[in-house]
């Protein structure tokens, strides 16, 4: 079995497969302050507690866009599961060429998403990670990296309004059933909702005419990015899992 990490800004996401088929998927809260044997002792509870055996890891990949915790995290893989993992990075072969000004400045999770999308569903494609961050990445035909933009997160705007306004509460991210609020909370709601999906729909558009590529497949991806996908129209494919997907697409492709 392959363990495959996703250590994001807020989240660490992890899955447990076999070939192809994703087994199981946990996930804790990022923090860079944790030892290495407290990130070994959760992972292999965790794994434990999913009904799989941790000896039966043959082998770990990490993408990360957490540099001060990565020191502690694969210590960790090592001293709980004999294994060093592979992380994603500069040199990886990937399968994809990356066009960009200054591809060293690319971000694991985007590079993942980028293979997984154009190797699962082809390109031209235009990716969309719902995470701490959206962003948004463009892969031609030819499985060519050639641009991309990051613009702040759902969750993260949310954040931004209850926390810079003191009278303001933290609300739950959910679709409104109408634009026309008539309290605080909905009111949150409802301008957190439709100004992501009116960004999300006029930055779509605007890759597609600066582009001209007319059958641009637009791919989500993110826990968040569900809710994007149910307003019709918008998003062709969700994948939940793409992220992971790609990371044992990667593995394959070191062998």
């Amino acid at each position: 079995m392959l363990l495959v990490v996703d250590v994001g800004n807020t989240n660490i996401t992890m899955g447990i497969m076999d070939g192809q088929e994703i087994l199981g998927t946990f996930r804790m809260t990022t923090k860079d302050s944790r030892t290495s044997d407290e990130y070994g002792v959760l992972v292999y509870d965790m794994i434990r507690r999913k009904g799989f055996k941790p000896e039966e890891i043959e082998d770990t990949i990490i993408a990360s866009v957490v540099p001060k915790m990565m020191y502690s995290f694969t210590n960790a893989i090592y001293k709980y599961f004999g294994k060093n993992p592979i992380i994603v990075g500069p040199g990886i072969k990937t399968g994809i060429s990356i066009k960009t000004s200054n591809p060293k400045q690319l971000g694991a999770d985007r590079i993942v998403d980028a293979v997984a999308a154009y190797e699962i569903y082809g390109g031209p494609a235009l990716v969309i990670d719902y995470g701490t961050a959206t962003t948004y990445d463009l892969i031609n035909e030819k499985g060519e990296f050639l641009a991309g933009l990051i613009v702040p997160g759902i969750q993260t705007s949310a954040n931004v309004l209850w926390q810079a306004a003191a009278k303001l509460p933290e609300i739950e991210i959910k679709k409104p059933k109408t634009i026309l609020a008539k309290d605080t909370v909905s009111g949150m709601q409802a301008g957190v909702y439709f100004s992501c999906i009116g960004e999300t729909s006029y930055i779509v558009k605007r890759f597609k005419r600066e582009t001209g590529i007319k059958d641009l497949k637009v791919i989500a991806t993110g826990g968040l990015g569900k809710i994007v996908y149910d307003e019709k129209g918008l998003i062709d494919i969700y994948d939940q899992n793409l992220t992971l997907k790609g990371l044992q697409i990667l593995y394959e492709k070191q062998k």
